[in-house]
């Protein structure tokens, strides 16, 4: 869909934005949404999480590893307070997509319950696909317009979760678990796409890097090692570029 898709005059109703919102997305990120919750939806059955939970999960979690963490810490026996936590952090890292997104959906001087509503629905597939195509919705369209995009995907992934829970037992483990890293891949790709200069890049390529070496530590905390550390590098390094005017 291309700018002068999205900013027709025809389509000011809420309604037909909300419409135009569906029609994006349908693509590629629906199609990996569908593949990465077919895997979510296997995970589920295999620790025996009843299917209204995995569904419940999927609209009320939505992020695909916060219903991993979710999943995997109550099918072990953690208590509620633990996953809860853990769930949590996880979902902290959506903190900046969903400050950078907000002021696309702020026309119209929206509701704050209205806004906290619209920040549920943030995720990687809806928070790439906003930035990309919100820039070329009309200002008054584009609450309703992610809206209809965000209750696209969430709706792909909960369809997909239903299938994945059924076709568990046909499925191999490891074919399942592949599907997962799906989403992951897609976002880097994404990523490394819309990258433009060096500040764009310094981020992608300090999170990998920080990855590589604290991966060997083991303690299970080397994303947040890699995202921290790695994030703080990429900030302090893209600032001192752009003192000296090469961002």
């Amino acid at each position: 869909m291309t700018a002068s898709d999205t900013s027709s005059p025809s389509g000011n109703h809420v309604g037909s934005w909300y419409l135009k919102g569906l029609r994006a997305a349908v693509g590629l990120p629906a199609l990996i949404l569908a593949a990465t919750f077919v895997g979510i939806g296997s995970v589920c059955e295999a620790y025996g999480m009843p299917l209204l939970w995995a569904v419940l999960a999927t609209i009320l979690v939505w992020a695909g590893p916060a219903h991993l963490i979710l999943v995997g810490g109550l099918g072990t026996g953690a208590s509620w307070i633990v996953v809860a936590i853990a769930v949590g952090l996880s979902s902290v890292r959506l903190l900046p997509m969903v400050v950078s997104i907000v002021p696309y959906l702020r026309a119209g001087r929206p509701s704050f319950f209205t806004l906290l509503l619209a920040s549920h629905f943030v995720a990687i597939s809806s928070w790439v696909e906003g930035l990309r195509l919100l820039p070329g919705v009309a200002p008054e369209g584009r609450l309703s317009f992610y809206g209809g995009m965000a209750t696209g995907y969430l709706t792909v992934a909960t369809l997909f979760t239903v299938a994945g829970y059924a076709i568990s037992g046909v499925i191999s483990p490891i074919f399942g678990a592949g599907l997962l890293f799906l989403t992951p891949i897609f976002f880097l790709l994404s990523l490394l796409g819309a990258s433009r200069t060096l500040g764009d890049h310094l981020p992608v390529v300090a999170g990998i890097a920080g990855v590589v070496i604290t991966a060997p530590l083991g303690d299970g905390l080397e994303l947040l090692w890699a995202g921290v550390g790695g994030g703080t590098l990429a900030y302090l390094g893209a600032r001192a570029l752009r003192r000296r005017g090469r961002v």
